[in-house]
């Protein structure tokens, strides 16, 4: 049985490193571009990977911080792969009753999670629950509002996803293994550098849609003055 878990403790860091340097090469690819795909795909699957053996591993050294952060990367990197199949909802108000299972089993977990990380005082397990509680209450909101999504909301939502997947990445490499910065902070810091981040990708897509909402406005106003 110490076999099986120092294997499953060694594919786990592999899959973490993996993801760990990967990540940042998917968000510098041409978006929608096969390098893009690609690298994502390979984000995902190590994920999922790290995750599934953190679930594994934290049940066998009893470690909530180890459990917290497998099942918030878990569902965050699930919420961003799915994402992209949900595209449809711009227009189309059937949502899968998968997608709908799993953003409200994820809302109740995570609202446990708040409970007990206010119950016992414990900063960093109140965070990262009340970030996958909002995360989980906003996809339920916008699946009772399929049929009027944005175009875009879909990407929004791919980019909230694999990021919050990263953040809890990089927040279990960082407690586990940056033992010079002390605790809560090196629980918190990527969570602290991340959001913003995300803010930013999100500031840009949504920027990039008001540009291209506004050009066709333009040349329709500018049309009867050129031909003149």
């Amino acid at each position: 049985m110490e076999t099986f878990f120092l294997v499953n403790r060694w594919v786990h860091i592999t899959a973490g490193f993996i993801g760990f340097f990967v990540a940042p090469v998917a968000l510098a690819t041409r978006k929608g571009g096969p390098a893009h795909r690609l690298w994502g795909k390979v984000f995902f699957g190590a994920m999922l990977v790290a995750g599934g053996t953190a679930l594994v591993g934290a049940q066998h050294i009893r470690s909530l911080f180890l459990l917290l952060t497998a099942v918030f990367s878990l569902y965050m990197a699930v919420f961003g792969y799915r994402s992209v199949f949900l595209k449809h909802l711009a227009w189309d108000a059937r949502v899968g009753l998968f997608d709908w299972a799993v953003s409200g089993v994820g809302l109740v977990v995570f609202l446990g999670t708040v409970g007990y990380g206010l119950r016992v005082g414990n900063v960093p397990v109140t965070v990262f629950g009340g970030l996958g509680a909002l995360t989980a209450f906003r996809q339920l909101r916008g699946y009772a509002k399929a049929g009027q999504w944005a175009k875009n909301q879909w990407l929004l939502n791919h980019i909230s996803g694999f990021m919050g997947s990263y953040i809890a990445a990089v927040s279990a490499f960082s407690v586990t293994s940056l033992h010079f910065i002390p605790f809560p902070y090196n629980f918190l810091w990527p969570t602290a550098v991340g959001l913003p981040v995300s803010a930013w990708w999100h500031w840009r897509v949504r920027r990039q849609r008001v540009a291209m909402a506004v050009v066709p406005d333009l040349s329709g106003a500018l049309a009867p003055a050129l031909h003149k």
